[in-house]
């Protein structure tokens, strides 16, 4: 153990990465002193030793991260360590060497690195880590995977920061840190194709009041709100969501904006439940990203569902009854695909009608108006209030 301690302390001061290679070499070298030589228990307490000098030495890890086997012993030190080192310094370790990654550009290397972070909530502990301060280790691996579309591990990473970040205690004086959080979260879902729920949050980022993010960013973020609007599945929520863009005063704003040129008039079609036509969404199709092209189970695109499901619906408006045949030529499509689609919808409850097979009709149904909806409720409420007083009255008489 002792040999090994020496052989380490001039390597680092002589910067002598051969020799400690060999000294954390897989195999036993002839002829080199090798952490193999002792137990598995003196080999972790070898490792933290290095990590502790190679931490404390000025000059020496700026040369280690240029030396690619040294960035493998390193790697393979940090998976060797007894339950703490001595002022966390594995941990400043890995903060180091997520930075270099970063520089280097190999952001999926950098999050791996950082999600070894030990860090514990117990401020007694030698890995004590403020909320504010683990939540940003977790949004920087989520920000890391995202950089390379490693979407399930940023995934993962981000759903791990928005369990603490509620937790933080002066949320004022990490205004920054949330909205990253918020940010890499719209993403994610974005990337995962949960587009209503990514609408929303971007649309929640677009209105931040803060000096942090410039008029520019925050109509990008409306932008994206209403990229993800449209392409989301029709239905009560996405009417809400293109309801509350609708209503945003800056909407026209964004026909000034490259990749959203056409999104507010498409919106506002979606909205007022106007039909679409395909040379009116070539512009907005070339402006998407490629998860959002993606090419779904029934054959159709992400646009070409989303945009197939508002014009049925929006023909609904106009029709009480259409021939199927008819239907397809509006949305474009055979007719039993959209025989097929509407079925889809009248049974996920985004559709109200029947279709007549025999005659090849689709027969819709009036929504319900709200004030409908309230009135039937009390009437249901009221009689339901009735048989429960009769009930009480049999009982007690």
């Amino acid at each position: 153990m002792e040999s090994l301690t020496q052989a380490i302390d001039e390597a680092v001061a002589a910067k002598d990465f051969v020799t400690l290679c060999k000294v954390f070499s897989d195999f036993a070298i002839p002829g080199s002193v090798s952490w193999q030589s002792v137990g598995q228990g003196e080999q972790r307490s070898v490792a933290a030793y290095f990590i502790q000098k190679a931490t404390s030495t000025n000059g020496f890890l700026p040369g280690a991260f240029g030396a690619s086997e040294m960035m493998s012993v390193m790697t393979k030190v940090l998976s060797h360590l007894p339950a703490t080192v001595e002022k966390a310094a594995d941990n400043a370790l890995r903060e180091q060497m997520f930075q270099y990654l970063i520089n280097d550009s190999d952001y999926v290397g950098a999050a791996r690195i950082l999600s070894g972070m030990r860090m514990e909530d117990d401020t007694s502990s030698v890995y004590y880590m403020s909320a504010a301060a683990r939540t940003d280790v977790y949004v920087k691996q989520a920000e890391c995977f995202l950089a390379e579309d490693e979407i399930a591990e940023s995934d993962a990473a981000v759903q791990k920061a928005g369990g603490i970040v509620e937790s933080i205690p002066d949320k004022n004086n990490h205004t920054s840190l949330i909205l990253r959080y918020k940010s890499t979260y719209a993403r994610v879902q974005d990337s995962n194709r949960k587009f209503l729920q990514a609408a929303q949050r971007y649309h929640d980022l677009s209105q931040s009041e803060t000096d942090i993010i410039d008029a520019d960013d925050l109509l990008q973020m409306l932008g994206r709100a209403a990229t993800c609007a449209i392409l989301a599945p029709s239905g009560p929520q996405r009417a809400r969501i293109l309801g509350h863009i609708y209503k945003d005063e800056r909407l026209s704003q964004l026909d000034g904006i490259e990749n959203f040129t056409t999104h507010s008039k498409i919106l506002q079609k979606m909205h007022l439940h106007q039909i679409l036509r395909p040379d009116e969404l070539k512009e907005f199709e070339a402006s998407l990203a490629d998860h959002q092209k993606a090419i779904m189970g029934d054959g159709l695109t992400i646009m070409e569902r989303g945009v197939v499901e508002h014009n049925m619906i929006a023909v609904g408006n106009l029709y009480r009854t259409i021939y199927l045949k008819d239907l397809a030529l509006i949305l474009g499509v055979s007719e039993k695909r959209t025989e097929t689609i509407a079925a889809n919808m009248i049974l996920d409850g985004s559709l109200h009608g029947i279709i007549d097979q025999v005659d090849g009709l689709l027969i819709f149904e009036a929504d319900e108006s709200s004030e409908e909806a309230w009135d039937r409720s009390i009437t249901g409420f009221c009689l339901e209030l009735n048989r429960v007083t009769d009930a009480i009255k049999t009982t007690a008489t």
